[in-house]
């Protein structure tokens, strides 16, 4: 069942143009990977999904529903959770603040136990619970956005440069979060510059070029692609 379809989006910056005519799909259960060089319109795609941007043209449907024109917080009910490039998590609030902050969305007894459900999943931040978040490393942080996330208990996540700024060690055990998470059942678009990394986890990918899908194909098929190795892969 196809979760997420985004047909034929034109996104600007003032006017630049900064996406054309892009379209895509992400099926329920999928990992599906949008890879490309920095300024490739991946964040912006994200950013338009979530609503912080908006397409002049096509539509982008979630679940058979048009979003195209849906408030960023309506977005979020309807079950997209956007994890930023950055993290952008509330530095001077503590690690469970930070986490309340991602549940505007339940309610009443939901919320202590979605913090829970966060915490068996990461007992790092079970243990750091009550430390201000400026204070916890990358990694952690990491950990913090996506835990954020899962909040709203979303049925797609969307990941933007989940590696960013990691020691490689700690990259490995995000795309092992990022596996695990889509194991239990949360269908994930992956923005990724580490497109190696990426492509592994993925079942399909996308490579954006200025703006535009050049090519889409099952992410084995990308890693094995001798112009993708060249471009992205460093081999």
């Amino acid at each position: 069942m196809t979760l997420l379809k985004v047909e034929n989006i034109n996104v600007y910056y003032g006017n630049i143009h900064a996406i054309h005519d892009v379209s895509f799909e992400v099926a329920e259960g999928e990992i599906v990977s949008l890879i490309g060089a920095n300024g490739a319109g991946k964040s912006t795609i994200l950013k338009t999904i979530s609503g912080l941007l908006r397409t002049k043209t096509g539509a982008i449907t979630f679940k058979g529903e048009n979003i195209s024109a849906a408030a960023p917080h309506l977005i979020v009910n309807k079950g997209i959770a956007h994890v930023p490039e950055g993290r952008r998590i509330f530095l001077k609030l503590t690690v469970e603040e930070n986490l309340e902050m991602g549940a505007y969305t339940r309610r009443g007894a939901e919320v202590p136990e979605a913090v829970e459900a966060v915490f068996s999943r990461f007992p790092r931040l079970k243990e750091r619970r009550r430390q201000v978040a400026g204070t916890l490393s990358g990694g952690e942080q990491q950990m913090l956005a996506i835990g954020r996330a899962l909040m709203s208990k979303p049925p797609l996540m969307m990941l933007d440069e989940p590696s960013m700024g990691l020691a490689p060690l700690l990259v490995e055990q995000v795309f092992e979060i990022i596996k695990e998470l889509n194991g239990s059942g949360t269908t994930i678009l992956l923005v990724e510059q580490n497109a190696s990394m990426a492509l592994s986890i993925a079942n399909r990918g996308y490579v954006l070029e200025t703006g535009r899908i050049a090519l889409s194909a099952p992410a084995k098929e990308l890693l094995e692609n001798d112009a993708v190795r060249r471009a992205y892969l460093g081999s």
